[in-house]
């Protein structure tokens, strides 16, 4: 039988892993670790339940990139040693676990490079997610439902805690808005990539049968604040409305004037909160989005300066960055890094993760 040469794959492997060691700095890493082991180790941590719950999830995450990447560096060296073993021997089913443990480490090894591209100045943040409908009636406002549970679907399948802060729901089908709010690490620079116009092609639900329709819905997304950041808002920049919640909900949600609105009257930025039964925790919670819009349009002005001032101008996400097409066939098509798969369906239940990979690294190109 002829022997298998896997060295050029490995190679490869070998010169990527490299770079993803040199930009981690796995120093720099282990002095993290042990600085998060000393803060989670104090007698007072949890005196501030937010504070602690940072901390142990920084730990969690560094501790888990630590063993990715021991474990990484282990594996490659063994795939070396099961390839020769397998020719030394000319065994088929060995040469076959080598072959499955290539393709299993080029996985591995794409994700470490995608998570170490995540090195942005907010990357490391929660993310607070905003879904508009747009054009397209009723098949707009369902579409933009539908988005709404894939993100959440999302986070559900990645452990990631989410909470919906506001939702505006539509008079026939879904919603005209929704915002809920991502808050893990590496939330933002993971999931800034699907911000844009979302576009839905699929015979209407709604409408004449046999007719396809065309709807639109945005997304936005934007770096969840630090308690310790805080842009100053004087009283006098912003509106408060009080109003009562509106949809389904639990007992008193509907029956009191406990939904809030804040309107910032500098930018005409909006917010509203209606997910707590309680007026103050919905003004907290409205003045939280608030502060997170205000960050992102503070740190859009200051990227428009750099770049006027480097006299570069690149070309924005554009009008339309992914299509969903149900009918005539099946396709879900991202148009910036021309990522595409045939299953709708598990798009929509929060199968995300190709999009997201091709977006970060088409990201890294553009700003490159």
């Amino acid at each position: 039988m002829a022997e298998i040469d896997l060295s050029p794959q490995i190679r490869e492997l070998r010169s990527t892993f490299s770079d993803i060691l040199h930009v981690v700095d796995v120093e720099k890493l282990k002095l993290e670790i042990e600085q998060l082991k000393a803060a989670a180790e104090a007698p007072n941590l949890w005196d501030d339940p937010a504070k602690a719950q940072k901390t142990t999830s920084a730990l969690s995450h560094r501790q888990s990139l630590a063993t990715k990447l021991e474990s990484t560096a282990a594996r490659l060296d063994d795939l070396e040693v099961l390839v020769d073993m397998a020719n030394a021997e000319d065994d088929e089913a060995t040469k076959a676990e080598a072959k499955n443990e290539l393709a299993a480490l080029q996985t591995l090894i794409g994700d470490l490079e995608v998570q170490t591209l995540l090195n942005g100045e907010y990357d490391a943040r929660g993310a607070v997610i905003t879904i508009r409908s747009g054009a397209g009636g009723d098949d707009a406002t369902d579409f933009a439902e539908m988005l709404m549970r894939m993100y959440l679907r999302y986070a559900e399948k990645h452990k990631l805690p989410a909470q919906v802060l506001d939702t505006s729901y539509a008079e026939g089908a879904g919603i005209k808005s929704a915002t809920f709010e991502i808050d893990a690490e590496y939330a933002f620079g993971t999931l800034s990539v699907e911000a844009g116009t979302h576009r839905l092609v699929r015979m209407s639900p709604f409408g004449a049968a046999g007719k396809r329709q065309t709807s639109f819905a945005a997304v936005e997304v934007v770096p969840l604040i630090e308690q310790t950041e805080v842009i100053d808002i004087p009283d006098s920049d912003i509106r408060v409305d009080v109003f009562r919640s509106s949809g389904p909900g639990g007992q008193s949600v509907n029956t009191t004037d406990s939904a809030v609105r804040i309107t910032h009257l500098p930018t005409g930025t909006v917010v509203s909160c209606q997910n707590e039964k309680s007026q103050i925790q919905n003004k907290a919670a409205a003045m939280r989005v608030l502060q997170s819009r205000l960050l992102e349009i503070r740190r859009r002005e200051e990227d428009a300066k750099k770049k006027q001032i480097a006299g570069d101008v690149k070309a924005s996400w554009g009008e339309q960055m992914r299509s969903y097409v149900l009918a005539p066939y099946q396709m879900v098509k991202d148009l910036r890094t021309e990522y595409e798969v045939n299953n709708p369906s598990a798009v929509f239940d929060g199968d995300l993760d190709g999009f997201i990979a091709a977006g970060i690294r088409w990201r890294k190109r553009s700003d490159a």
